[in-house]
């Protein structure tokens, strides 16, 4: 398991996610260089404490939804800040990944390590 302190990665990842986007656990988990390891990012987000700059309300589940983490105040909490920023709800509770995906740019010395710019 990973200390709070590991989860640097994963909230530097998170604090890219734009306003009105959003983005699944397991593209954070592989953004963060731990792929296959989504549930460890939802372990990582539910140890903030509120203090931090990290807008964890823009993670969620591969279906498109809210994953409940056990207190349905936390969900309606997490809709509210979404829609807030235009992120609209279909009616079974679902956000359109295909339209509010963040669709993170390649890092410019990445794509030269690798040739490709």
């Amino acid at each position: 398991m990973i200390g709070v302190g590991g989860w640097a990665p994963v909230y530097r990842v998170v604090r890219r996610i734009p306003a009105g986007c959003v983005s699944t656990y397991g593209e954070i988990a592989a953004l963060a260089g731990m792929p296959r390891a989504a549930r460890q990012v939802g372990y990582a987000l539910n140890a903030l404490n509120g203090d931090e700059d990290v807008p964890w309300h823009r993670v969620i589940n591969a279906r498109g939804e809210i994953s409940a983490r056990g207190e349905r105040a936390f969900a309606d909490l997490q809709r509210a800040l979404l829609e807030s920023e235009g992120v609209d709800f279909d009616s079974r509770g679902r956000v359109d990944l295909e339209t509010y995906r963040w669709k993170p740019r390649r890092r410019a010395k990445a794509a030269r390590r690798k040739g490709t710019t």
